[in-house]
């Protein structure tokens, strides 16, 4: 679907969304173009000082104390 088609309102932010799981994945999937996101791995990060969730997507999230999740940039 083009882009010119997306009502006002539909976009958001990962830092937008809740916190768990199923909301992650949810938005994973609808900004990859439907294409189903999986969770390969997670593990306890020292230095991020959180879990780390390491996506199919290639990409690595975490949330921070607030519960927001974030890109964890290796």
């Amino acid at each position: 679907m083009s882009s010119a088609f997306v009502k006002e309102g539909e976009n958001q932010w990962l830092h937008e969304i809740g916190p768990s799981m199923n909301a992650l994945l949810f938005f994973l999937q609808r900004e990859n173009g439907g294409l189903r996101i999986y969770e390969r791995k997670n593990y306890y990060n020292a230095t991020e000082g959180h879990d780390v969730y390491q996506m199919s997507d290639g990409l690595s999230y975490a949330k921070n104390d607030e519960g927001k999740w974030y890109i964890v940039w290796d």
